[in-house]
């Protein structure tokens, strides 16, 4: 039926409701996700863009089936956004659970 399907991937993209979220209050500066990626450095918005723009177009006529990951090299090193969870102190998890819950009152 000349269909193809592929899919996106993608590492550490910011958004200000997704960080708000994941990294609540001041977690956002004692966690920085950057330090994860191989590249130093979160993803641009218009990357991910481009990356879509690709694989809707002709250029990628023949890629069918694909999974392309876009994460500056974030998957091959082993790291993920919630590895950095790892480091967050037994006794600090109340306490995020409050900051969660009070932003989606809001």
């Amino acid at each position: 039926y000349g269909m193809r399907f592929n899919a996106i991937a993608p590492g550490p993209f910011p958004t200000k409701g997704a960080w708000d979220r994941l990294l609540p209050g001041d977690l956002k500066e004692k966690f920085d996700l950057a330090k994860k990626v191989p590249l130093k450095r979160v993803g641009d918005h218009q990357e991910l863009a481009n990356l879509a723009a690709y694989l809707v177009s002709d250029f990628s006529a023949y890629l069918n089936g694909e999974v392309v990951t876009i994460d500056g090299g974030e998957w091959l090193k082993g790291a993920g956004q919630m590895n950095l969870l790892e480091d967050v102190p037994s006794e600090m998890w109340d306490m995020l659970e409050a900051m969660i819950r009070s932003k989606k009152s809001k």
